[in-house]
């Protein structure tokens, strides 16, 4: 596949999805100044069939390692895979958005950049979990992943199928899971971990509020279950991305529809939930 021009946006979105340097994925270069003409690649292609490069420190596993929950998270090793899990899906979480920006290039350029800003702040989730774990003796690698992001949401048709699925799907399940998961830490007594938690579950508040808010833009507004289901790629359905407790304040705030909340948190689901945190980013 031919690399976009040198300096242009689509190419700092390219260099970072296929880099194998767990360096640039962890601190890549600043972006191009979206507001000059010369960062953005004239005609620019969809480059669907990207795949992202790993870090040689990656052990890719064929199922996902079983997330620790509750008591078990006394053992700091515990506590380092689950903090290892999370950064993982921040590292695809990041991918991801790159790729979206080298996919759907008939979008408008807002969303684009909206995409890579956001890509800019999950590296800096990845930062936050990594120094955490260099607190509790290990480093990315130390466990095996499985890259469960990577096999669905290329799945998607659509610019609005990946907002949703991404933006209110994944990280919609974070402000639950991120709650949950920070008060599992405090209740263990980490309360760095858990403060960490909850700043990045914090932060996606602003990242599910982009995705709502471009879902309206693009002619895919979110009122009802139904208008999130139709856009999510089968067989997930958002009763089995939310966590449980729903954070309700959390989502309005997001920009979710009270009514939507309201099915979410009410709703039944019969299909395989994802294991603990599997539907996070």
């Amino acid at each position: 596949m031919i690399p976009p021009p040198p300096g242009t946006l689509e190419r700092w979105a390219f260099d970072y999805v296929v880099s194998d340097s767990l360096a640039h994925k962890l601190s890549p270069p600043p972006l191009p100044r979206g507001d000059l003409e010369a960062s953005w690649e004239s005609g620019a292609p969809s480059r669907r069939a990207l795949r992202p490069g790993r870090p040689r420190e990656m052990v890719l596993a064929d199922k996902k390692p079983k997330t620790p929950t509750g008591q078990q998270l006394r053992d700091p090793i515990k506590r380092a895979l689950l903090l290892h899990v999370f950064l993982h899906h921040e590292l695809q979480a990041a991918e991801l958005f790159a790729w979206a920006m080298l996919t759907w290039v008939e979008v408008p350029r807002a969303l684009r950049l909206g995409w890579l800003k956001l890509a800019v702040d999950e590296a800096r989730h990845m930062r936050l979990y990594a120094r955490e774990l260099e607190r509790l003796g290990k480093r990315f690698g130390d466990f095996p992943v499985r890259d469960w992001f990577w096999e669905r949401v290329p799945a998607c048709e659509s610019a609005s199928s990946f907002l949703a699925l991404v933006g209110v799907g994944f990280e919609g399940g974070n402000l639950d899971h991120g709650a949950r998961f920070a008060q599992m830490l405090d209740d263990v007594g980490d309360h760095e971990a858990a403060a960490a938690e909850r700043q990045v579950a914090h932060e996606e508040i602003a990242h599910v509020r982009f995705a709502t808010q471009w879902l309206e833009k693009l002619g895919s507004p979110l009122a009802t279950l139904d208008d999130l289901r139709v856009l999510l790629p089968p067989p997930l359905s958002p009763l089995v991305l939310r966590g449980k407790p729903l954070a309700r304040a959390a989502r309005l705030a997001a920009g979710m529809p009270a009514g939507l909340v309201d099915e979410l948190e009410q709703s039944d689901e019969t299909a395989r939930r994802p294991r603990a945190s599997e539907g996070r980013a």
